[in-house]
């Protein structure tokens, strides 16, 4: 019998800094087809030819219906890369939007590979964000548009991931809404915002260290505390507790690749067996929208899916050497770590690129980056197991993989139990905000021409939840918010005539 067993064979990763040495303003194809040439060169034997499907991360530029890629885009962005490295896939795949996409892949081919149904398969993506904000500012345009034309398979943009109830208030972007779960997270643990600052930069600090010695890092300065929690010009808050340094660098021209393909297959094309690295357990996971979450300071589904996927590796938490946590924000981080009792002192870092402020937040692409830094690394150190948890939308969308050059014996795994119980878990009441109630969560934006409160509490007439915001044209309650800690503070509020409620009074609390 052939061993249908599912390994990564090769991963590569490509990057430009627009202020080193050979900047080239390359496009995303151009970024990606690098990097899948890199992949093809690692696994050290003649692939490309082999290569039987090829599946692509979606830009973010190109992340909704109505967005429009500002130099073009190539009509079939997989058969793009393709042709830079001379394959010829029967299947080309673009996935929805997503950070979770890289390591979904990576669960959804192994079992494909497992069962015959596929080959030999290359998921890569890339991002030129940097490039592109780097021209337009100087007036300049590329084009980068191109027509390859062929069989695609275009899995669309995915479900809404968040309810119009926060996004008329001004919470619809990564920023506010992550904001509203970091501050819901000091209300449970009682901080003070300044000592939050601080646990957050703790938690962030050893991250920036693991960048510095990462040549495809965007960002390779070295941060300590101090200068992470302190706002300043450079490091200015952004959206309540945020300053810049804490959120992830969208600012980022990077691109990366994974060859998955059987054992059987390796050892055909001749590639060694020092490269092989074993998926030994993965779980993919959806969480309903977050205004229907029961506790906006905790993210239990995506601890459970890590849970799910060290089970069915037969490992503990205990014994995993290497982690990468995606790290958009710090509670991203703050929820896998409560979640699955990690010490805050554990000495294990949980970044192997450098996390997303630092490294960069190449988009729905930044964890293809993560396994091939976890690929390599697990290479260098036989028989130790690494995590990759990816995050997709508000902690919507989670899908994790343990990994080891171990060879495992491959049972497969089925998400299904997993995601009928956190289905069934209740929401709570929500209701227009209209009355007097306490603010459980909130957020300031500072993104405007003048700051902007968001605030997440519960009506006292009924217990239920609801979402109101400071009136744009009165910066007065906005300003009080700032002065004094929201969390907690009795407020009013009403609904006009566009159905936004609005806070009249704010009381903070004593």
């Amino acid at each position: 019998m052939r061993d249908l067993t599912p390994i990564i064979v090769g991963v590569g990763e490509a990057s430009e800094r627009i202020d080193a040495p050979g900047y080239a303003a390359l496009s995303p194809a151009d970024l990606a087809g690098r990097a899948a040439q890199a992949a093809c060169a690692d696994a050290k034997a003649s692939v490309s030819g082999e290569i039987d499907v090829i599946a692509a991360i979606r830009q973010f530029e190109v992340s909704g219906p109505n967005a429009v890629a500002p130099f073009g885009k190539a009509d079939n962005f997989p058969r793009a890369i393709a042709r830079r490295i001379g394959a010829d896939p029967k299947r080309a795949i673009l996935e929805p939007v997503g950070g979770q996409g890289p390591q979904h892949l990576v669960n959804e081919f192994a079992q494909d590979i497992a069962r015959g149904e596929m080959s030999l398969a290359l998921i890569c993506g890339a991002e030129a964000i940097s490039t592109v904000r780097h021209l337009t500012s100087k007036g300049e345009k590329r084009d980068w548009s191109e027509h390859v034309g062929g069989p695609l398979e275009d899995r669309g943009f995915g479900e809404p991931l968040l309810t119009a109830d926060l996004a008329r208030h001004g919470a619809r972007t990564p920023i506010s809404v992550y904001a509203l779960f970091e501050n819901a997270r000091r209300a449970r643990l009682k901080l003070g915002r300044a000592d939050y600052a601080i646990e957050m930069a703790k938690l962030f600090a050893p991250f920036t260290r693991v960048a510095a010695k990462n040549p495809h890092a965007m960002s390779q300065a070295i941060y300590d505390v101090d200068e992470l929690a302190t706002v300043t010009p450079s490091n200015r808050l952004t959206s309540d507790p945020y300053p810049r340094r804490m959120v992830a660098r969208d600012q980022a021209n990077q691109g990366a690749a994974v060859l998955l393909t059987s054992v059987a297959k390796a050892r055909e094309l001749g590639i060694p067996q020092e490269n092989f690295v074993y998926l030994h357990g993965g779980a993919d996971v959806k969480e309903r929208t977050p205004i229907e979450r029961q506790d906006l300071s905790h993210g239990p589904a995506s601890v459970l899916a890590v849970k799910r996927a060290l089970t069915l590796a037969g490992r503990t938490i205990d014994e995993i050497a290497l982690f990468d946590f995606y790290s958009c924000f710090p509670i991203a981080v703050f929820n896998a770590r409560d979640g699955l009792g990690i010490a805050a002192d554990d000495q294990r870092p949980l970044t192997v690129t450098g996390g997303l402020p630092y490294f960069g937040g190449a988009g729905n692409n930044y964890s293809m980056h993560a396994i091939a830094s976890m690929t390599r690394a697990l290479r260098a150190k036989p028989d130790t197991f690494g995590l990759v948890a990816a995050n997709g939308g508000f902690l919507s969308k989670y899908s994790v993989g343990i990994y080891s050059t171990r060879p495992s014996k491959w049972t497969g795994f089925d998400s299904s139990a997993l995601q009928a119980e956190v289905n069934s878990w209740p929401a709570p009441a929500i209701a227009p905000g209209n009355g007097a109630g306490t603010v459980a969560t909130y957020t300031i934006d500072y993104s405007g021409a003048a700051p902007r409160g968001v605030v997440v509490g519960t009506l006292d007439s009924n217990g239920a939840r609801f979402v109101a915001m400071t009136d744009p044209a009165d910066p007065g309650i906005a300003n009080a918010m700032i002065d004094a800690d929201p969390l907690d503070a009795r407020v009013t509020v009403a609904l006009n005539e566009q159905e936004r409620s609005i806070i009249k009074t704010f009381s903070p609390a004593s």
